[in-house]
């Protein structure tokens, strides 16, 4: 039987639309523990690849008959040569192009909804690594906030759109992955906007992110106004747009809320988060739909693959979100931390301009599962 070929967009659309896969993962254990593909319907098994250089016979009573089978590995190269062998004994099977690679750097675009002045927001969900851009889209011009290292899926789409990206935020300076919106606003002459207290060591020119500051695309204004909201960054923003959406970037989640520790502050943030989770926010009307820069886990996921949730809802269901004991609070966030993600301080480096990594860098820099929320 010959072997074929699966994407990560076709990875994508299986996460998304529940269907099974049954997924061979031949990385190391270790590798396959931190961080592998997710999917509601998905079962996994992990040998790795040195474990199978004598042969397949043994693996071939674990795989179904029934479901597709998929071959991953780190680069695409030892799930190659472990499909082939599969194949060999008569198993109908795919291996992941590109690798783990390939689906740590897919994006997806999903509409999220209709401005009421005519402009759309769509939500581009690179679900291999829980990350969660923006682009609002009105009258012929188009923001995007924060945005991924991998800008020609903006730039294409805005054109898709027929609008002109002009202007380009970031609600923090990310430590998890690499921004790429200066990049697109050098391609495109947008204005770039930076929290000006998260931007006290950057090398580069920017527009400061201030409280009281709209900025209109098109017909649509993104306010900054009273948004002003600390916590997992001292200069985390957040903003409102169309009085719609709101977008928390890494302060807010759908089942978690956001670290302060990523800078070495968690003890000195951790008040800050408090007041903007348990004050600020408080103040927005609960219809608001909240668009967080991440997602944690794949059950988070709506129906069409996006990531929303009403605030209303959230100040309900949020475990962060209803710990009234400001002491039982502090405990939760500084003493409930996952393992701070892989190569943060080189990655908050290049999002300061201090360092230019090549793309292999790059890449090696973000391998892994974002890590931006208290458990």
């Amino acid at each position: 039987m010959t072997i074929q070929a699966m994407t990560a967009q076709e990875v994508t659309m299986k996460v998304f639309n529940k269907e099974e896969l049954f997924i061979v993962d031949v990385r190391n254990e270790s590798d396959f523990k931190d961080w592998k593909i997710e999917g509601e319907n998905f079962e996994h098994i992990n040998t790795p690849y040195f474990e199978l250089l004598d042969g397949v016979e043994e693996m071939i009573k674990e795989i179904p008959t029934h479901k597709e089978v998929l071959v991953v590995c780190a680069k695409e190269g030892s799930s190659v040569m472990v499909a082939e062998m599969l194949s060999d004994y008569g198993v109908d099977v795919f291996y992941l192009k590109g690798g783990m690679k390939a689906w740590s750097e897919h994006i997806e675009p999903v509409k999220v909804g209709d401005l009421d002045d005519g402009g759309e927001m769509y939500q581009f969900v690179r679900v291999g690594k829980g990350c969660l851009s923006y682009m609002v889209v009105s009258d012929g011009e188009a923001a995007v906030i924060d945005a991924t290292r991998m800008t020609d899926i903006y730039l294409d789409f805005a054109i898709s759109k027929g609008a002109k990206i002009t202007n380009v935020f970031d609600t923090h300076l990310h430590a998890d992955h690499i921004s790429g919106g200066r990049t697109i606003a050098e391609k495109t002459g947008a204005a770039y906007w930076l929290p000006p207290k998260d931007a006290t060591e950057v090398t580069f020119d920017y527009s400061p992110l201030e409280d009281g500051h709209d900025v209109v695309i098109g017909n649509t204004t993104i306010s900054i106004a009273a948004l002003y909201s600390p916590g997992h960054t001292i200069g985390s923003t957040s903003f409102v747009v169309g009085n719609k959406f709101l977008l928390s970037g890494d302060i807010l989640f759908i089942d978690s809320i956001g670290r302060p520790d990523l800078a070495g502050m968690a003890e000195d943030w951790v008040g800050d988060l408090r007041e903007t989770l348990y004050e600020r926010y408080r103040q927005l009307s609960e219809e608001l739909i909240v668009l967080p820069a991440h997602f944690m886990i794949i059950d988070e996921l709506n129906e069409d693959g996006s990531v929303s949730e009403r605030l209303g809802t959230l100040f309900t269901n949020n475990h962060g979100l209803r710990i009234e004991n400001e002491t039982e609070f502090r405990h939760l966030v500084t003493e409930n931390l996952p393992p701070q993600p892989h190569a943060f301080q080189e990655i908050r480096e290049v999002n300061m301009g201090k360092i230019s990594p090549d793309l292999e860098q790059q890449r090696e820099m973000e391998i892994g599962p974002n890590r931006c929320a208290v458990r």
